[in-house]
C-alpha cells in the first residue's frame, strides 16, 4: 500500500521514537499497516539522534519524555541536521510549556497520546507535507504565542545588512493566510491552487527571507501585521 498526501506518491518514512518498548512498537506497527514506511525506531534522545541522521525519515514522531536526552533537545538537533525532517511530537502531556517549548524546538506538529491510531496517521501524512497539526485546542494556544513573540522587541539587525527581499503579491497572499493558522489543505482551497503551489510558496518564501521553520515565517508575518490583513 502506498500513502499519498497532496500530490505525493511515495511512501511517507517515518521514524517512531519512544522510551516505552510496547507502545513505541504498537505505535510503529499500526503505521506500518497503514503503508507507512518505518525505516526505524529509538528508546532514547541519544539513540533518536544518531538513528534519524542514518535513516533520514520524512516524519519523526517523538516522544518528549525520553532518557539521555530530552525530547526538545532531540527536536533541535535532527531539524538543525536536517530542516527538511518533520517533527510530530507524540506526548502524554498536553501542558502548554511542553507544548510551547517543542514548536520552538522546531516541531511542525503536536499530539496527545489519547488521539485515535486514525488521527495518528492523519497527522502523520499532513505533517509530511508541512502542514501544522495540533490536537484541538492546542493551535489557537501556538498562534497566540507567536502574536506574543511578535510584539517583543526585535533584536537590532546590523547597519550592513541589506533590505528584505521582495515577496511576490502570491507569495505574501500565502504567508498572510499562514499567518492567521490556516493549514496549507485550507490556503489552497481559499486561493484556488493545488497543495503543492501553496508548498512551493512556503518554501520559496522562506529561502527568500533566509527562515528556517514555519514558526519564523509566522513570527515574521505577524510582526508586520499580516495576520490582521
Amino acid at each position: 500500500m502506498t500513502e499519498t498526501s497532496g500530490d505525493r506518491q511515495d511512501p511517507i518514512k517515518v521514524m517512531v521514537v519512544d522510551d516505552h518498548p510496547m507502545w513505541r512498537d504498537a505505535v510503529a506497527r499500526d503505521l506500518a499497516e497503514s503503508g507507512f514506511e518505518v525505516v526505524a525506531t529509538a528508546g532514547d534522545g541519544d539513540q533518536a539522534v544518531r538513528r534519524a541522521k542514518a535513516a533520514a525519515p520524512d516524519v519523526l514522531v517523538l516522544d518528549l519524555n525520553l532518557p539521555a536526552k530530552p525530547g526538545v533537545q532531540v527536536c533541535k538537533e535532527v531539524v538543525a541536521a536536517n530542516p527538511a525532517l518533520r517533527v510530530l511530537v507524540l506526548s502524554a502531556s498536553g501542558e502548554h510549556a511542553d507544548v510551547l517549548e517543542a514548536v520552538k524546538s522546531g516541531a511542525t506538529g503536536y499530539l496527545l497520546k489519547s488521539a485515535s491510531t486514525g488521527e495518528l496517521q492523519d497527522a502523520v501524512r499532513r505533517t509530511a507535507v508541512g502542514d501544522p497539526v495540533f490536537t484541538p485546542g492546542l493551535a489557537g494556544l501556538v498562534l497566540g504565542e507567536y502574536r506574543r513573540l511578535a510584539s517583543e522587541p526585535a533584536p537590532a539587525a546590523d547597519t550592513g545588512e541589506p533590505k528584505a527581499p521582495r515577496l511576490t503579491d502570491r507569495e505574501t497572499e500565502v504567508l498572510r493566510l499562514v499567518a492567521k493558522g490556516l493549514s496549507y489543505k485550507q490556503i489552497a482551497e481559499r486561493l484556488v491552487i493545488s497543495h503543492r503551489t501553496v508548498q512551493n510558496h512556503v518554501q520559496n518564501t522562506l529561502g527568500k527571507l533566509q527562515l528556517h521553520n514555519r514558526v519564523e515565517l509566522v513570527r515574521y508575518a505577524i510582526e508586520r501585521g499580516l495576520d490582521d490583513e
